[in-house]
């Protein structure tokens, strides 16, 4: 985060914040901490995702209620029994999610073709499900945000000049033994990676400030070679070889308007 913050606009310039891939969240969180955009826009096409923000957003209390119970409950049956579950509510989708995401193997967010959670049990001695001080003032940050299951290409039709809009898609496989795009059930191929850099293109030439995170890979170097491509260093936890679990370089996407507002703030 404190390698992207060097690239974001001045505090106060902003009125428009899109994330069209939220994940997360993390960048969100820091972008409305450090430039206090007036109005945020979350979009992401895992829609499980998108109601667990909602639900802190609006119910955080009933949330954390049953993060609280499921705790207690917390087995291997448990977690199984939890993993079949679909329920209708959006405090028990959030919770579940939460859950399941805090001790299933390695932290891992993975679906079948039927976009069903697969993720084996963590072996996690005394996990940790949730910390109530940080999911209320998550709900506190996310209030009067507007956040939505929304494709990236839809942008085009509501993106404006001077919006600024941060990509972080699931990244393009450094290896074939790396391709890993199942957040959803749709994979996210390298047809996709090229339509969210026309898309980021028509975006550009519309008057927005843009910034991609994406993998160091030919592709990405390909797409983007004729704007500011910056190298940053990014630790990975998440790997099934622990040895993996490093520093490596990943590459911000940067267009004129936002390198050119970087020159000036600095």
């Amino acid at each position: 985060l404190p390698q992207l913050a060097r690239f974001y606009p001045p505090k106060g310039s902003i009125k428009r914040y899109f994330e069209p891939f939220l994940g997360s969240g993390a960048v969100f969180f820091h972008f409305k901490a450090v430039v206090s955009p007036r109005q945020a826009i979350l979009w992401d096409n895992n829609r499980e995702l998108i109601e667990t923000f909602q639900a802190v957003q609006q119910e955080v209390g009933q949330v954390i209620k049953l993060l609280k119970k499921y705790q207690k409950q917390h087995s291997k049956d448990f977690f199984l029994s939890m993993r079949t579950k679909s329920p209708s509510s959006l405090a028990a989708k959030a919770a579940r999610l939460i859950y399941l995401n805090k001790t299933c193997f390695n932290g891992l967010y993975r679906v079948n073709s039927r976009g069903i959670f697969n993720v084996p049990f963590g072996r996690y001695t005394n996990p940790g499900l949730f910390n109530e001080e940080w999911l209320r003032g998550a709900a506190k940050a996310l209030a009067g945000v507007r956040i939505e299951p929304r494709d990236f290409r839809l942008l085009e039709l509501q993106a404006k000049k001077g919006d600024f809009i941060y990509f972080d898609p699931p990244y393009h496989p450094r290896s074939t033994t790396s391709d890993f795009t199942a957040y959803t059930r749709d994979s996210f191929g390298e047809e996709d990676q090229r339509e969210l850099a026309r898309v980021y293109r028509a975006l550009d030439k519309r008057g927005c400030f843009l910034m991609l995170s994406n993998s160091d890979t030919p592709l990405i170097r390909e797409l983007y070679k004729d704007l500011q491509i910056q190298e940053v260093s990014a630790r990975r936890f998440i790997n099934s070889k622990a040895d993996r679990r490093g520093p490596i370089c990943e590459l911000v996407v940067l267009n004129k308007k936002l390198a050119e507002a970087n020159r000036a703030k600095s």
